[in-house]
């Protein structure tokens, strides 16, 4: 059956989101994006929702739909709430794992490293967003979830940095967290949760500097940064 416009236009506007291709906090206009895909405002609206639903938008009162903001308050908790969700969902996820989404797993692995293999950074982040969301729902955890989903969101949108290999060094970290992604599918396809969660921490660790640059804008230049030396006339 195919897909109706409403489930394209979550499906667009949530890759959207994830690609920054739309900014944190940006507004969304009912009118133009009703006209750009075709939906009239009602269905348009039910999209909406289902996105704030997710932790995609909010919805604000006399402002309408805004895409999540990713604020000094939201990445604090964050970097606070990520490697205590992850290192959670892992171990859960090892000791529950089914040979059906290992499979999945695998699937989601190979399709990261043909994004990588092209050079294609926006697939890359989707991959591994779709990666760690396999992981999740392994974990079959009501709760935890949720929670994980959301941190994905922003996860997501800061690993843009990441993938964006400019140096030999960039290009070995990319490297290495593929390389994290086959142990980490190893360690739960064996139930070896006290491997799951180390491998899960050190994957965190692996990419949390480079996340941490989103936050934290390169320095001026040097020339910038000089007393002001001219005359003050």
């Amino acid at each position: 059956m195919a897909p109706s416009k409403k489930d394209l236009c979550f499906r667009d506007l949530r890759n959207r989101i994830l690609q920054l291709d739309l900014a944190p906090g940006a507004d969304l206009d009912e009118t133009s994006f009703s006209t750009h895909y075709g939906l009239s405002r009602t269905p348009l609206r039910e999209v909406f929702q289902k996105l704030a639903g997710e932790g995609y938008l909010s919805i604000e009162p006399n402002r309408g739909a805004v895409v999540a903001a990713m604020d000094l308050y939201t990445m604090r908790r964050f970097f606070q709430t990520a490697p205590i969700i992850y290192a959670a969902v892992a171990r859960l996820a090892a000791e529950q794992a089914i040979p059906a989404q290992i499979k999945a797993l695998k699937d989601a692995q190979t399709h990261f490293m043909s994004a990588r293999a092209a050079s294609d950074n926006a697939a890359l982040a989707l991959w591994n967003h779709r990666f760690h969301e396999i992981i999740g729902e392994m974990a079959t955890n009501p709760y935890l979830l949720p929670s994980l989903r959301r941190l994905l969101i922003d996860h997501t949108r800061m690993s843009h940095i990441f993938y964006r290999a400019k140096t030999a060094e960039d290009s070995i970290r990319v490297l290495r967290a593929a390389q994290q992604h086959d142990e980490m599918i190893e360690a739960f396809a064996t139930h070896n949760a006290e491997l799951a969660v180390e491998l899960t921490l050190d994957h965190w660790a692996l990419s949390r500097g480079e996340i941490e640059k989103y936050v934290w804008p390169d320095p001026l230049p040097e020339t910038y940064m000089q007393p002001f030396s001219g005359d003050s006339q």
